[in-house]
Formats: C-alpha cells, structure tokens, sequence
C-alpha cells in the first residue's frame, strides 16, 4: 500500500486550535472572538472553548474589561525556548550583533518557510531614524532581497516555487550568485531598502540569510557597494563556516 500523506494523520480539533493560536499571533494586538470567528470561519462557541483551554495552560490571557484576548506569557516562553535551540540562530546571533555594532544598521535572521521568507530575529539600529520591527513579518519568496537570495543559490526552494514567479525573477537569480548578495528598494514598504546575502550550512543548503534592513536615504547604491555588502558577505563567510560550510574557501567566488 502507498503511505498515507501527512493530511490523512491530521486531527481537526488540532488544526483549528492552532490557527486560532497562529491567528492570534499575526493580529499582534488584543481582539474579540468575534473578530477570530470572521477571520477563520470558525463558530464563536468553539472558538470560545479554544481560547478558554489556551488561557487555562497560559497561551493566552484574557483582558477582563474589554473581553479581548492575546497571546500569553507561555506562548512567548516557548518561542524563547526553541530560538535558544535553534542552531542557526545560536550560531549567527553573535556575528550579527557584531556587524549591527559596525554597520549601525538593523540586521535580521530570515528563514525560508514553504513559499514565504520569516523575519525570525533581529539586531536593531541606534540611529534615531529606524524602521518598524519587521520580526515576525512573513514575505514572499519571490519578492524581498532576503527570499531572492535563497531561491539563488538553493535548487530546492525554487524547485518549490511556481513557473509563473521564476518567470518574474528572468535573470535575476544569476546576477545574485555573481555579486554574492541581493538588494531590493520598496519591497518591504515606501522608502525602505534592504539586502541580504544567503547563509549556506555543512550539506550546502541553505537555511536562512542574513538580511541588512533601513531607509533608503541611508542606504545608497554607493554605500552598499562600497561597504556594506563586502561586510555583509564576510559576516555571512563566518556564519556559514561556523555551520560547517567551507566552499568559499575554496573558490574566489564566495558563494558559489
């Protein structure tokens, strides 16, 4: 018999706990059922029990005032606890705060998840003009310089993204493995730049990079080319050394 697919295994009581759970992580704010019942398609009595059950184990709190919930101290506890075990990111996390220090930038860890790039963590600026925290933020692959520069130099994730938005990308994923790094202007919104470079581990995949975010008026054509791309490939040659990756060290091109 052929083995059965992961979607046969699936509990729906399970399912719809978490997407109440992942729907209140990406509101980011306190809501109502109802707001969850509208969003999900769920009845408000199930997910009333849901969230009673989630505010039992301490994974939501419940404002008594207003009725509204958000995530708890014991979501937030578990997210910390799978970040400190993350080798990635226990790996890169020094090297980035190091480079965020030099740079003055913000610096973030992005991971590919399915179609989409993850702001995991980050390292921020102390200049007075920032950007919004991106962490959390999920974009498409195909669009942010931290997505583009994976699907370059992984055969994988583009193996699993659509003709239609290779087809976008045209000549670009090369160019990206010439020059080492991917830089893109107002994908992550108006007057925002950001580049990235991949992080590749002891097997050659490639499970994250490393992802240079600020305005634009900082980060100029002449400035990224001149310093802040060679930094930031030099500090994606340590972290990808430090996950056991040693084939810059053996060719002139960095990452191929």
């Amino acid at each position: 018999m052929p083995p059965r697919q992961k979607e046969s295994y699936s509990i729906q009581s399970v399912d719809n706990a978490l997407d109440v759970l992942e729907a209140l992580c990406e509101e980011g704010e306190e809501v109502r059922i109802s707001q969850l019942s509208e969003r999900l398609g769920m009845n408000k009595t199930s997910i009333f029990r849901l969230l009673a059950t989630f505010e039992n184990r301490g994974y939501v709190e419940k404002e008594q005032k207003s009725g509204k919930y958000k995530l708890g101290l014991s979501a937030y506890e578990m997210g910390q606890k799978f970040l400190s075990r993350m080798g990635l990111l226990r790996k890169a996390k020094p090297v980035i705060e190091r480079l965020a220090r030099e740079c003055n930038e913000a610096l973030y860890l992005a991971v590919p998840r399915e179609n989409e790039i993850l702001m995991l963590d980050m390292v921020d600026t102390m200049q007075q003009v920032k950007i919004i925290p991106l962490v959390g933020n999920r974009y498409p692959i195909t669009g942010s310089s931290a997505g583009r520069v994976i699907l370059a130099h992984s055969e994988p994730h583009r193996a699993n993204c659509t003709q239609e938005g290779l087809a976008v990308l045209g000549n670009e994923l090369e160019k990206i493995r010439e020059t080492g790094g991917c830089v893109d202007r107002g994908i992550l919104g108006d007057g925002i730049a950001s580049l990235a470079i991949p992080l590749i581990d002891a097997q050659g995949n490639v499970p994250g990079s490393l992802c240079m975010v600020g305005p634009e008026f900082r980060l100029t054509n002449e400035k990224i080319n001149e310093m802040l791309l060679p930094q930031l490939i030099d500090a994606g040659v340590v972290i990808s050394s430090k996950l056991g990756y040693v084939g810059h060290f053996m060719t002139k091109d960095v990452y191929r």
